[in-house]
């Protein structure tokens, strides 16, 4: 039970100490904070319940963390902070947690409901900042309600195509005595193939030669993720991910084809425009995965779009037929159609598998020593991971190595932001690996973007985290640099880093560093590291000193 305050009469709770019950009876594990003294009722009621309350060192931090929960589990992920510039500063995951579709909830303090428009310290509008950016912006302003504002938050993240929804916390308000009682969880509608549904996709399936499935989004379980898999498999049938959504067809399975979106290998560009039945799950075609809106533009091309939101936001090209389902349910009713497996299936198949397998093998060992390489770490990383390990990154020319090397075996092993993003890395591997202790996680972060939320680490060195950092310093922010040299060749401007020493950093912040600059200390700093991460039970960090311009791919 949850301790009520001192003041409070018998039977009665505070609204924030009911709030908190109320997000314990959704299964909520725990909450991502920096604190304010506008919600310090909300803190006061985490004091003795069954949530983790997480304190991050800055807003962001915190609301990545949150985010990057919600695309683990089906519980949306939950963030608190207080006023203007706490609320300004998680925008950032806000604005992932919409383009991304992940469920978050988002609770911020407010001022007390008398010092509304007089211009009170630290005031803003909730609706006018978050309302572009969030499904739902709810501000509690009687304290009755609390419980029902949980309940209808967490439904409104999770429901439909999911996002982040805000809620206002007056000062003065969260503080009133209230009824205890909690509203029931609302139930999120999960829609399905329809008979119609299933004879189109059923006919489109037979007459195609050359079927391609597109999975991505954050609404998957790992249950379905595995049946999907399977009937892909039994049908020879081959998947491409989302970008940055690899893993729910493993990387293993001899259906999965390859990452489409920036950054891309060529085959998989190909894949769009070659492929005679394109079938989206969890996602449509959108900006990234069409190249901005350039690739099967064809309004001939015959397209199958899964997806919870009748909307379908965010899609270009032919539309020739939507089911309104959660990729779940989709998979519940798909995997009932069996089918003649085609001999051009298991050509088309294969063929693009085969690319895929020689664009992911590691690269050969060089003959001599030399500066260290992306290519090298990867290559020896893979060596050591078990089946279930999870990588998190945020924006950069970095993330491609784990795009093209990483071994993602299953649902949510690959959790990073869709919407370019920077300073997600460390934030997201810290909130992986508290929510899967023990399993092992790395975080591929670049030189820039790590020093945008790197502090994160004083989290994780807090709460026992402990994934392996790894920061690829090319000292620029590489990815503008490239558009740079195409739109503006040899006009270097803007991009260039000086950078600190980030081994010691980790030291600082009470983990392991270690910094390498020729490949052949590669193999040792990733022994060091394991062996802190499992005897110490530490995060590590590997401070990687690489030459500019080298690219994945």
């Amino acid at each position: 039970m949850i301790q009520q305050t001192a003041t409070a009469a018998p039977g009665r709770k505070s609204a924030g100490h009911v709030i908190v019950d109320s997000l314990a009876a959704h299964g909520v594990e725990r909450a991502y904070v920096v604190p304010g003294e506008s919600y310090l009722d909300v803190l006061d009621g985490l004091h003795d319940s069954p949530i983790q309350t997480v304190v991050c060192r800055q807003e962001g931090g915190a609301a990545y963390m949150a985010e990057a929960e919600g695309k683990m589990n089906e519980v949306p992920g939950v963030a608190m902070v207080t006023r203007g510039p706490g609320a300004a500063n998680a925008h950032v995951g806000l604005h992932t947690a919409w383009q991304d579709s992940t469920p978050m909830v988002l609770f911020v303090g407010l001022i007390p409901f008398e010092h509304r428009e007089k211009e009170a310290f630290q005031e803003f509008d909730p609706h006018q900042w978050f309302a572009s950016g969030a499904k739902r912006v709810m501000v509690l302003d009687h304290a009755e309600r609390a419980s029902e504002y949980v309940a209808e938050a967490m439904f409104a993240a999770r429901s439909g195509r999911p996002g982040p929804v805000v809620v206002g916390l007056p000062e003065d308000v969260i503080t009133r005595e209230i009824e205890p009682t909690l509203h029931p969880v609302i139930p999120v509608a999960g829609g399905g193939m329809t008979v119609d549904d299933w004879k189109a996709l059923e006919a489109a399936l037979k007459q195609s030669l050359k079927p391609l499935f597109v999975f991505g989004g954050n609404d998957w379980t790992v249950e379905g993720a595995e049946r999907f898999t399977q009937w892909l498999e039994e049908h020879h049938i081959p998947a491409a991910a989302e970008w940055r959504c690899e893993g729910t067809v493993p990387f293993g399975s001899p259906s999965y084809v390859g990452p489409i979106g920036y950054g891309r290998p060529k085959p998989t560009v190909d894949l769009l425009e070659e492929t005679d039945l394109l079938v989206f799950v969890g996602t449509v075609p959108g900006d990234v995965i069409t190249n901005g809106f350039l690739v099967r533009q064809d309004w001939s091309k015959k397209n199958f779009i899964v997806t919870m939101d009748p909307s379908m936001r965010g899609r270009s090209g032919a539309v020739t037929y939507q089911i309104v389902a959660k990729p779940d349910v989709f998979v519940r009713d798909l995997v009932r159609m069996t089918l003649p497996v085609k001999d051009t299936w298991r050509d088309w198949c294969r063929r693009m598998r085969r690319q895929q397998e020689e664009f992911c093998a590691p690269q050969p060992a060089p003959e001599q020593d030399g500066p260290a390489t992306m290519d090298t770490m990867m290559s020896e990383l893979v060596k050591t991971l078990p089946e279930d390990a999870m990588v998190t990154f945020g924006a950069g020319e970095h993330t491609n190595w784990a795009h093209r090397y990483f071994p993602t075996n299953g649902y949510a092993s690959m959790i990073s932001a869709r919407n370019g993003s920077m300073g997600y890395s460390v934030p997201s591997a810290v909130a992986a690996s508290l929510n899967f202790p023990g399993r092992r996680v790395i975080s591929i972060a670049g030189d820039g973007e790590f020093l945008m939320n790197g502090q994160e680490l004083a989290t994780a060195a807090q709460y026992g985290a402990t994934p392996l950092v790894i920061v690829m310093d090319n000292q620029e922010y590489g990815t503008i640099r490239t558009h740079q040299e195409r739109q503006y060749p040899g006009h270097v401007s803007g991009t260039q880093l000086k950078n600190p020493d980030f081994a010691a950093m980790a030291d600082a912040f009470h983990g392991f560093g270690a910094r390498v600059e020729r490949e052949s200390e590669i193999p040792g700093a990733l022994e060091q590291a394991f062996r802190a991460i499992d005897e110490d039970h530490t995060f590590a960090l590997i401070h990687l000193v690489v030459e500019q311009r080298n690219k994945a791919y």
